[in-house]
């Protein structure tokens, strides 16, 4: 035994912390992202498409009879 004594109020939070800990991090695999960061993952992938739909060349496909004189 050592010689100084322990708080044991101090070891009881610190096992509950554990816990609680565990269990966070058990429920970010389970459940994924929050429901604000989904609603931005979706905003920002409808972005990038408008961006990308806006910026592409309407040429017709090679071969075809509109894009010869």
């Amino acid at each position: 035994m050592s010689d100084t004594p322990i708080n044991l109020n101090k070891v009881r939070k610190a096992r509950v912390r554990a816990a609680q800990k565990a269990q966070a991090d058990q429920n970010v695999v389970t459940y994924g992202l929050s429901k604000d960061s989904k609603t931005r993952a979706k905003q920002d992938i409808s972005r990038m498409a408008r961006d990308l739909d806006g910026k592409a060349i309407d040429t017709p496909p090679y071969g075809s009879e509109d894009g010869k004189d």
